[in-house]
Parts: structure tokens; sequence; C-alpha cells
């Protein structure tokens, strides 16, 4: 399959081409939109995936100036890796850029945790991850050249009572960036994650307001704080970052 090539005039530096696309999981609101926006603006063509909201984000890929599609699944599916990226790759070209952001929570103390709920923070958050991780780095790996950035949190290296499942998967997650970044560095392929704080999402609707006074920089972060991380870890000149987990939380880890 030929390489999809975009210019982007306006980018800095002059014009700009990029070869195949960015695939984003769980684009249709919050982070992943963001980032959905931001790599579209940088001259990406993207997929963007969705398990619900279709009306939404169908809105945010028809919303982007240049390629982008919509593509419905359960990232969870043992098969959503390689049916994703294959429509994917005959849409747009190949998998330049792989976001890892889908995401979800069911929080609860660990003695009142049941199975399900644990299974299904670690099938979404991690082993969906890593699924689409290992079917992407096979053709990065033999092009030597690629993105994988994970969107991690700051709850996996630092507690956050009533949050097991979500931890473990977080920190799962950033030892998987690590390990595999690792593995495929001298193919040009680059592993990084991202650990945000507290962003404004619909995921964090439910948190309590006084959680703002613990942050140095007495706000809650914005997806497109996010957004602007992963547009860098993308280029070209992050091509010499890797294994690294950038975190975006305010300071609240400083």
């Amino acid at each position: 399959m030929a390489l999809e090539t975009v210019t982007e005039p306006s980018a800095p530096g002059g014009a700009r081409t990029r070869e195949g696309c960015a695939l984003v999981t769980g684009g249709s609101r919050g982070i992943g939109a963001a980032v959905a926006r931001a790599l579209a603006a940088d001259g990406w063509p993207v997929a963007l995936t969705y398990r619900s909201g279709a009306d939404a984000a169908r809105a945010v890929a028809d919303g982007i100036e240049g390629d982008a599609v919509a593509l419905e699944a359960d990232v969870t599916a043992p098969e959503a890796a390689e049916t994703l990226l294959a429509e994917a790759e005959e849409r747009l070209g190949p998998v330049a850029v792989l976001v890892n952001n889908a995401g979800v929570r069911a929080d609860g103390l660990a003695v009142q945790l049941d199975d399900e709920q644990w299974d299904a923070v670690l099938a979404t958050n991690l082993t969906a991850a890593f699924r689409l991780t290992r079917r992407a780095l096979r053709g990065m790996v033999r092009r030597r050249h690629g993105r994988v950035i994970n969107i991690a949190s700051v709850v996996g290296p630092r507690a956050n009572p009533g949050q097991a499942n979500y931890a473990a998967s977080k920190a799962g997650l950033i030892g998987m960036t690590k390990t595999i970044a690792v593995e495929v560095a001298r193919r040009g392929v680059t592993v990084n994650a991202i650990a945000p704080g507290f962003i404004t999402t619909d995921m964090t609707a439910e948190l309590p307001e006084d959680v703002l006074g613990e942050i140095p920089a007495r706000r809650a972060g914005r997806p497109e704080d996010v957004a602007a991380c992963v547009r860098f870890l993308a280029s070209d000149e992050a091509a010499y970052v890797t294994g690294t987990v950038l975190t975006v939380d305010g300071g609240l880890s400083a």
C-alpha cells in the first residue's frame, strides 16, 4: 500500500509531510478528542475510535480540517487491534502514531471491588493498549519509524484510595511503556507515556472541588494541555525521547 502523504504549508519551519496516519483510541471526547484535533493540526490524517457516542465521535472527525475518520470498536475485544489497524491502514495509510487513550474507571475500596470491576478496568486501560501496541509495532519496526504514546495517570505512581484497579492499570501501562521502548529503540520507534493529573473531562466530573487546593497551579488541567504534549512526542523533534513519562499535573507530583 502506498504511503499517504499530507502537506501542511503553515507548519513551523515551512511545509511538512506526514507519511501514514495517527490512530487515537477513545477519541470522541475529552483528552482523546483534543489529541485528535492537535495531531490533525500538525498535518496527520487521524483515525479516532469510539465504543459509544457515535454522534460525538463523528462530530469530532467532521470538525477536523483534513482527513479524519471515526471508527467504532470495543478495544477490549481480542480482535479489535487487528480490525482497527487494518481499517485505519486501508483508509488513511500505515499507522505511524498510536495514542492509547481509551480508559475507564470503576472506583471502590479494594475490599469492595469485585472481579468484574477489576477485569473491566484492566482490560480497557492496559490489555487493550498492549494489543494495539503489539499490532502497530509490526509496521513501525519494519519502516523503522513510529510513535507510541500511552495516556497513563499520576495515579499510577501515586496512591489514590479507592482506585486500586485504575492505579494498577496505569502503573502497568507505565511499566509496559518503558520496557517496550527499550525493545524497539534501535528501530527508530519511540514509546512514551503521559501521566495527566486532574484534567477537566467527563471522567473527572464527579471529583470534589476541594481537590483543586492540592494542585500548586490552583486549577484543573485542560484536555488541550495533554494534547500539546502528545503533539510534541509525535513530532520529529522528539525522536530522542523514549521510555519516559511526561507528567502533566500542574505541579501535583512535584
